[in-house]
């Protein structure tokens, strides 16, 4: 670990950055298959989607290097090459044959609540190690990923 200005004891931190690089993992995952959504997708729902899609990207990206850099805070390294998230994200692989407007809502709907369930581990984690200001962190981005899903999964209300 390196120098950090946090007051955690350096086991903490440890425990924090393997937390937050877990979770740069999957939202890193979760952004290059939104992409590939926004990329793709063809149908009805299409001039609604394409861009309620690339404002996903773009809060993803924002997503992912907030919690790379309080990795980089708290004295850890942050990961988070493509063979690496490849390797250490708990999403599944993104079926990219998919063109469908509301296959691609059902399947980004299925990551971005398997994200989050990540996202509510993490928090925890920084509750029992009295991390505030990651647990700040992780409940603004919780709140924002729970909208972007309820926006999701407000497409697939009719088709029940």
């Amino acid at each position: 670990m390196f120098r950090s200005p946090s007051h955690l004891s350096e086991q903490s931190r440890v425990t924090l950055c393997d937390e937050l690089n877990a979770r740069v993992c999957d939202c890193f995952d979760l952004f290059s298959q939104v992409k590939v959504a926004h990329w793709n997708i063809k149908g009805p729902q299409f001039s609604a989607l394409h861009p309620l899609f690339e404002t996903f990207s773009q809060q993803l990206c924002r997503t992912v290097d907030c919690m790379a850099e309080r990795c980089v805070t708290l004295g850890g390294v942050a990961r988070g090459t493509s063979r690496h998230v490849a390797k250490h994200s708990v999403l599944p692989e993104y079926p990219q044959d998919t063109i469908r407007d509301l296959e691609h809502v059902r399947l980004l709907a299925e990551r971005f609540d398997k994200c989050l369930v990540g996202l509510k581990t993490s928090r925890e984690t920084c509750i029992k190690l009295n991390d505030q200001d990651s647990m700040d962190m992780f409940n603004m981005v919780i709140r924002d990923m729970e909208r972007d899903c309820c926006f999701l999964l407000a497409h697939l209300e009719g088709q029940r």
